[in-house]
């Protein structure tokens, strides 16, 4: 993402899917926008539950690099609060805590992450994407027939900022 004219605003989307492989696919799609310019793809991570599993498996989009890309410890201690928190228990529930309060500080909010939390389940996957500049009408029409459901968070500039300066690859 070009930061440098402050007029771009991130938005950490999900996507959730029905089936333990819609996400791939959804990638792939989002990939070859990104190819014909029609959004930009600052960064990408998947979750896949297959039927059967005590938890889901989790990947982060390895090719990103440079100022746009966020450190895998972003998305490793995201989806860890998403995901992992209920296995730990009361134990870490200050660090928890802390961690939590962190995120809200770049706008991701408790309820973002209870909302993702209920939402992906055992049979299911979730696209996590940071993006911008999409080209909404286009970005539709690519995704037209695709069954999932949208939960997304705008971040905005101060938010996005911090988020960067927290996690962002030096």
């Amino acid at each position: 993402m070009n930061i440098k004219g402050g007029l771009n605003i991130a938005t950490l989307t999900v996507l959730k899917f029905n089936t333990p492989r819609g996400a791939e696919d959804a990638l792939a799609v989002v990939e070859d926008l990104s190819k014909r310019q029609l959004i930009t793809l600052q960064d990408a991570a998947i979750v896949s539950w297959p039927e059967g599993k005590k938890k889901p498996e989790t990947s982060q989009l390895t090719s990103m690099a440079g100022a746009g890309a966020l450190s895998g410890a972003f998305w490793g201690m995201l989806l860890g609060l998403i995901f992992l928190v209920p296995i730990f228990g009361i134990v870490v529930g200050t660090a928890i805590g802390a961690l939590s309060g962190s995120f809200a500080d770049v706008g991701i909010s408790d309820d973002f992450i209870k909302s993702v939390r209920s939402k992906v389940t055992e049979g299911t996957s979730a696209l996590f994407l940071m993006t911008s500049d999409a080209v909404q009408d286009k970005v539709k029409e690519a995704f037209k027939g695709m069954d999932f459901e949208l939960i997304a968070s705008n971040l905005s500039k101060e938010e996005e900022d911090k988020l960067r300066e927290a996690f962002a690859e030096e």
